[in-house]
């Protein structure tokens, strides 16, 4: 029986608990006998919350300390799956460290690991620092939804704006990923605002891509296309 460990990553504005354990996916994994490693990059959840962007220049570190902490140093390697922030966090985490992936999944990114949009950027952290009473009636709607889960309870909206000011890191290109020679699952919705993935999946050695059916950025983690595309990848089907 494969008892690989699972680490979980959210995405920006997220938690482990809000996005993988309220969704019923750790229960899933644990049906199927798979240990979970919980990840709450900096800024999120029940991680601490600086409000220096500096603070932020390296969530991937985070990411290979608790894996670390959990398998040891000398462990084996753990399938991972991450969302948005998080698949970008985990992507940079296994050019590093790729002795350290059995598998990836990598949900919620496309085009944007290797372009950065700053406009996009600077407009979700004008609407998180703005008050919602009185915010630009022209903000875009993408930047109004960042701002509404920035604001959700439990949630540092200071904190989350650093992350987006955080300072930049040096752009991937598209041979940095050969690194990453593991089985790939990369899942995006057909309405995501990251698309094309092709770009992505082009450059991963060894990748597969699943389009999810009506589904936008952030209802990914929690479409049923995703969340069977994912278990059957890991071969983590509950029996």
């Amino acid at each position: 029986m494969d008892s690989t460990p699972v680490v979980l990553v959210h995405g920006w504005g997220g938690s482990f608990a809000t996005t993988w354990e309220r969704s019923g996916f750790t229960m899933l994994l644990a049906d199927a006998n798979r240990p979970v490693i919980g990840v709450d990059l900096l800024g999120h959840g029940d991680a601490d919350k600086p409000h220096d962007p500096e603070a932020y220049a390296d969530l991937s570190a985070g990411v290979l300390s608790a894996i670390d902490e959990a398998v040891g140093d000398d462990g084996g390697p753990v399938d991972a799956v991450g969302f948005s922030l998080g698949a970008m966090t985990l992507i940079r985490a296994a050019i590093r460290r790729p002795d350290r992936f059995r598998r990836l999944v990598l949900a919620g990114v496309g085009n944007n690991v290797f372009v950065r949009d700053d406009a996009a950027t600077a407009a979700i952290v004008e609407a998180i620092e703005t008050d919602s009473d009185t915010a630009d009636h022209d903000t875009d709607n993408r930047a109004r939804l960042f701002a509404q889960y920035a604001h959700q309870p439990g949630n540092d909206p200071v904190a989350l704006a650093a992350i987006m000011k955080r300072p930049p890191s040096t752009p991937l290109r598209p041979d940095d990923l050969a690194a990453i020679t593991c089985p790939t699952l990369v899942a995006v919705g057909d309405r995501d605002f990251v698309l094309p993935a092709d770009p992505l999946v082009d450059a991963l050695p060894d990748a597969r891509f699943v389009s999810l059916k009506r589904t936008d950025h952030f209802a990914t983690p929690e479409s049923f296309d995703f969340i069977d595309a994912t278990l059957e990848f890991l071969d983590a089907v509950p029996g």
